[in-house]
């Protein structure tokens, strides 16, 4: 991928960033949708329900990173209607890119620009801890890892 659309993807997905009162970092699900590739509302939910799944079956509590909220938008007539949205954390977020559709270029980026940055921070972690990601048998790393992990 061209480093100038990689810069736009990545700016773009920052850009949509909001912060709640108290400064907790939250995207809106259908600004995500957008961002991902996703024309239709009632497609990308299936998407997130995936993500929930994923978030849930990993022990985190899906309301500290997934919320149901209601917004207004303008209608072609003048009047304006309530509609579902969802405030995401970049946990979220990341979540719901890895459970898309990787033949969406946007979702293919994602998961690729996430996943190597969790590889990025499973090495910081491991050299942090004196464990070289080099010294470690494939096998035996992500067993290490967990350990680690576990011991926090």
């Amino acid at each position: 991928m061209k480093t100038e659309l990689i810069e736009t993807l990545t700016s773009t997905f920052e850009a949509h960033a909001q912060q709640t009162e108290n400064g907790v970092e939250y995207w809106l699900a259908r600004d995500l949708q957008h961002l991902l590739g996703y024309t239709e509302w009632r497609n990308f939910t299936v998407v997130v329900s995936k993500a929930k799944t994923a978030c849930e079956r990993s022990g985190h509590a899906i309301g500290d990173h997934f919320v149901d909220v209601n917004k207004m938008v303008d209608l072609g007539s003048g009047s304006q209607r309530e509609i579902d949205d969802i405030m995401l954390t970049r946990y979220a977020c990341y979540l719901t890119a890895q459970n898309g559709d990787p033949k969406k270029p946007e979702i293919a980026f994602a998961q690729t620009d996430e996943h190597v940055a969790n590889n990025q921070a499973v090495r910081k972690t491991l050299l942090a801890r004196g464990i070289p990601p080099e010294s470690l048998p494939p096998a035996r790393l992500h067993m290490r890892v967990c350990r680690c992990f576990a011991g926090s």
